[in-house]
């Protein structure tokens, strides 16, 4: 089985040499990258992803797997100049691909909603025709004119009109507009217009007093006092560092922020067989784990504390592994053991 995994296909060249030349140090030097890891300060995660082509390493893990490896920093550093410009011309052809997509979507969302109002010769919008049945009081408006006004007068004082005729033929006169006289008309749209205020007053008033009892209301709970809200634990934690004491159990330390320079192991370590097996205790997370080096394919570590549960990790093809995290409050009452393939078994004190 290979150690390393096939680059991403759409790497820039100087950023697939870049990774390919990170391979060959950590070859050279024979550490594993939990090793790395622990040398340079920075997570066995963030180191996969370095060495996989899937995040550029920043300067500083750069310069530290220099010092690891007895590299000369200079050359290194130069080479990863290179890589980071490349890395950065990569990002913003990204950057321009996503947004082109984005504003093709918001074209195609806004043409869901079809083609605007009808314009007319001015430019301007044109109103909706409205239904006949709906507003009678305009049609009657709308017909009024003063001769036919002259001609419903005369009919309702009895006198006849002498008025010009209203049609082509001349013999028929205009007889009164649908719905009643004008007046008429006119007092039913003032009646419309005053009681469409009164409603409208009615509503405001309504508002005002549902808004001022609701003010009321938050004042009265803001005098009784707002419990002030306890920090989480993350905000009392380090950058980087997601769980502390009980919530790190059965967690992954690296994943957690809790190793790199966070951990440290006893001066206590146990060979069993060529492997050798140890307790990692991070003080920030309140946690330990096992660990395991140097060990074969199928051997396994533990890590045990008095009232919690064990945890086992087993070696792939790293040649170590670790286990998840316990609980602990001193690194003392954590014990890390080692079962190896072979029978052989030994613990820490």
């Amino acid at each position: 089985m290979p150690r390393w995994r096939a680059l991403p296909e759409e790497l820039d060249p100087q950023v697939r040499e870049f990774a390919s030349q990170l391979r060959r140090l950590v070859d050279r030097s024979g550490l594993s990258i939990a090793a790395v890891a622990d040398r340079t300060g920075y997570s066995k995660t963030s180191w996969e992803r370095y060495l996989n082509g899937r995040l550029l390493a920043p300067k500083g893990a750069v310069v530290a797997l220099a010092e690891v490896t007895g590299t000369n920093p200079m050359h290194l550093t130069t080479m990863w100049e290179l890589a980071e410009r490349a890395w950065s011309r990569s990002e913003m052809r990204h950057d321009m691909t996503m947004e082109a997509i984005r504003i093709s979507q918001a074209r195609a969302a806004l043409g869901e909603f079809g083609p605007g109002p009808a314009k007319g010769r001015n430019g301007k919008p044109r109103a909706a025709a409205a239904p006949a049945a709906a507003h009678p009081p305009t049609q009657a408006a709308s017909s009024y004119s003063p001769a036919r006004q002259q001609s419903a007068a005369a009919s309702s004082s009895g006198a006849r009109s002498y008025g010009p005729p209203s049609g082509p033929g001349g013999g028929e006169r205009p007889g009164p507009a649908r719905g009643g006289s004008p007046d008429g008309q006119r007092r039913k749209r003032k009646l419309t217009m005053f009681l469409a205020g009164v409603v409208g007053a009615l509503v405001v008033i309504a508002a005002a007093v549902f808004l001022t009892d609701f003010g009321k209301d938050k004042g009265g709970d803001d005098a009784k006092g707002t419990p002030t809200p306890t920090p989480s634990i993350s905000e009392s934690l380090p950058e980087g560092v997601e769980c502390k004491g009980a919530s790190c159990a059965g967690k992954d330390p690296e994943e957690m922020g809790c190793g790199g320079t966070l951990a440290t192991s006893p001066p206590v370590d146990v060979l069993v067989g060529a492997a050798k097996v140890e307790v990692r205790y991070s003080k920030t997370c309140g946690a330990a784990w096992g660990r395991i080096t140097s060990a074969g394919p199928g051997d396994t570590v533990e890590i045990r504390v008095k009232g919690e549960k064990t945890q086992t990790s087993e070696v792939d093809g790293d040649f170590d592994a670790y286990t998840p995290m316990i609980p602990v409050k001193n690194v003392e009452d954590a014990k890390a053991c080692a079962i190896l393939t072979d029978g052989k078994e030994g613990c820490t004190k």
